[in-house]
C-alpha cells in the first residue's frame, strides 16, 4: 500500500508529488518520456534531447547528479535559458554528500536561475533547513522521516551568522 502521507514540501507545505522520473535505457540516454505534465529528465537526457524538450508543449524538470557540471545543463556561453524547464531537482545520495549545496549555491547565484529547484534523494529533517538556506525550495523528504517534523526543522533556527540565498519560509 502506498505512503498516504505527502512527502513534498514546497511553499512551505505538504503536497503529493506528481512528479516522476523518466529512466532511458543506459545505451539511448536520448530516448524521451511523452510530452506530457509531470516529467523528470536525468541530465544526460537533457543534453542529448535539449532542442526537442524545449519544443514540447509540457516543460520537463531535470535531475543533476551531484557531480553534474553546470556546464552540461546550461549549454553555450555560460548562461542558463530555463525555456522548457519546469524544475531543477538535485539528487543527494547521502545525507554526507554537500555536492548538492554547492550545485544549488551556483545555480541561484552565478547562473541567476529563479524556477523551482528541488532536493532529492536522502533528504532528511535535519538537512532541509539548510538546504533552503542556499536556494532550495522544494523537498522531497526521505521515506521512513515524518514531513511534518521536517516542516517544523525550518523554525530551528531564528539567527544565521552566513550569507543566504534567501530565508527559509
Amino acid at each position: 500500500m502506498p505512503d498516504a502521507v505527502p512527502h513534498l514540501i514546497r511553499n512551505g507545505q505538504l503536497e503529493a508529488d506528481t512528479w516522476r522520473v523518466h529512466a532511458p535505457a543506459e545505451d539511448a540516454p536520448e530516448a524521451l518520456p511523452a510530452d506530457e505534465p509531470g516529467w523528470i529528465v536525468p541530465l544526460a537526457s537533457w543534453k542529448a534531447g535539449r532542442d526537442a524538450l524545449r519544443a514540447r508543449h509540457h516543460p520537463v524538470g531535470v535531475l543533476l547528479p551531484p557531480d553534474a557540471d553546470l556546464a552540461d545543463l546550461a549549454g553555450p556561453g555560460d548562461t542558463l535559458d530555463p525555456a522548457g524547464i519546469a524544475l531543477i531537482a538535485i539528487d543527494f545520495p547521502a545525507y554526507t554528500d554537500g555536492r548538492g549545496y554547492s550545485l544549488a549555491q551556483l545555480l541561484r547565484n552565478r547562473y541567476g536561475y529563479q524556477g523551482e529547484l528541488r532536493a532529492v534523494g536522502d533528504v532528511m529533517i535535519d538537512t532541509i533547513h539548510y538546504q533552503a538556506r542556499v536556494g532550495f525550495d522544494s523537498f522531497l523528504v526521505k521515506p521512513g522521516h515524518d514531513p511534518e517534523k521536517a516542516l517544523a526543522a525550518f523554525k530551528t533556527f531564528s539567527v544565521h551568522y552566513q550569507k543566504t540565498y534567501r530565508a527559509p519560509a
